[in-house]
């Protein structure tokens, strides 16, 4: 590994062995806690349904009320409001016989939600032949290229589009660097896009920035910095359910205080509806020892799972609940290879690897994390299942090194998953 992806985790591994002192107040954020949630989506809805009513093929309506959905699913998490979107933009693109750009990136914006990222592409490229307004079709196809493990691909949009007074540019920048394992680049160029937005006074885009910062902070061992930019989100929203599940994770991670933590993911779920923050209450509730608990975060989600619009989205997270919880590692191979027909990316046969590995296969298990996996990513997750997988293959002196660094992500990763780190 690169002196340069080392350095950093030094230094956050210095930091946690400082000791953890208290970082939230309650005083901060209870009032968040305790605000009444506005439905600040209805009304627009009922104004669209209302056009619509009297004219059920205008495309621009249409797209005006896949607006109105779409920020009702980020409201709620509740996956129906994002397929009413797509059947609303996939009409207008009908309508338009898909000769729009600007109704293309919009759909393929959907797909991406929905991990659909094949089919976001070929909009993508639809777009690009379009050629309305280019730049912004490029700087979609590097996320899509991104997301797909096309890593030429992204760069070579991101290098067309260069510009490092821009906002977008900047973000995905951030973005590259991170996915090169240069976290100090990425806090860099996010702090610069985080300015850039201030001075926008657009409320959307500093609420994205402060919580995608204070992601990056707390990577890099900076919890306080990573609190403060949270509640600057909240600020701005004090429905922003990501931004005070963050908060719940410094709670939790950080300061051990598993109580605190459930408190504020109830408190979400009382109006936000994703299925993987079940997963972190089972996570909290395996901390506790608290079995009830846990059954029933791991019941509830699995039965959010059998909602089938929620399509490839959870793979990552059924592949590792499979493989690891519920003694179904077949299975998980199963969702694992067809993730890696999705998006061959290093993380996608992880995966995989992780699911052979569970299964017994570990000669499987290690052939994939030396092709695909070893040295192409700095997930600490992932860095964890390669330890797991090398410790099981007999080859010692590779884990040492690793063992070492995931220490030093010990509080992205959690107390259950360091304790297990410690057995490596």
């Amino acid at each position: 590994m690169k002196l340069t992806n080392i350095l950093p985790v030094v230094f956050a591994l210095f930091l946690f062995n400082c000791g953890n002192q208290q970082i939230t107040d309650k005083a901060d954020y209870n009032t968040y806690l305790e605000t009444d949630q506005k439905n600040n989506y209805s009304q627009d809805l009922e104004f669209w349904n209302a056009k619509l009513d009297t004219n059920p093929d205008n495309f621009m309506w249409l797209t005006k009320r896949a607006g109105s959905y779409n920020t009702a699913f980020k409201a709620t998490g509740d996956i129906a409001y994002l397929i009413k979107a797509e059947t609303d933009l996939v009409k207008a693109n009908n309508l338009t016989k898909y000769n729009n750009a600007s109704l293309l990136r919009t759909l393929a914006s959907n797909y991406i939600s929905q991990h659909r990222f094949k089919e976001a592409l070929s909009l993508l490229e639809l777009a690009k032949t379009n050629g309305e307004k280019l730049e912004a079709t490029k700087k979609m196809l590097f996320d899509v290229h991104l997301e797909l493990g096309n890593y030429i691909y992204a760069k070579s949009y991101l290098d067309e589009f260069k510009n490092t007074a821009d906002f977008d540019y900047l973000i995905r920048l951030s973005k590259w660097q991170d996915h090169q394992g240069n976290l100090e680049g990425a806090i860099e160029s996010m702090e610069k896009a985080t300015a850039i937005a201030k001075a926008s006074n657009l409320n959307s885009i500093k609420q994205w920035a402060y919580t995608n910062l204070a992601d990056f902070y707390g990577h890099a061992g900076n919890i306080e910095a990573s609190y403060k930019h949270y509640l600057k989100a909240l600020e701005l929203d004090p429905n922003d359910a990501y931004a005070k599940k963050g908060i719940a994770w410094i709670t939790y991670s950080y300061e051990k205080n598993p109580e605190e933590a459930l408190r504020i993911l109830e408190h979400i779920s009382s109006y936000y509806q994703a299925p993987d923050y079940e997963l972190l209450k089972a996570e909290i509730a395996e901390f506790t020892d608290n079995s009830q608990l846990k059954n029933t975060a791991l019941s509830n989600y699995n039965t959010a799972m059998q909602n089938e619009q929620f399509g490839e989205m959870y793979n990552k997270y059924n592949v590792m609940l499979f493989a690891e919880e519920l003694d179904q590692s077949k299975k998980a191979i199963s969702i694992a290879k067809r993730e890696v027909e999705n998006r061959p990316t290093p993380g996608s046969y992880d995966l995989l690897a992780w699911s052979y590995f569970n299964n017994g296969q570990i000669d499987k298990a290690v052939a994939i994390v030396k092709e695909h996996v070893d040295g192409f990513t700095y997930e600490p997750e992932v860095l964890y299942h390669i330890a797991e997988i090398y410790k099981a293959a007999g080859y010692a002196d590779d884990v040492k090194p690793i063992k070492s660094e995931l220490l030093a992500s010990s509080y992205e990763l959690g107390p259950v998953m360091t304790e297990k780190i410690k057995q490596l």
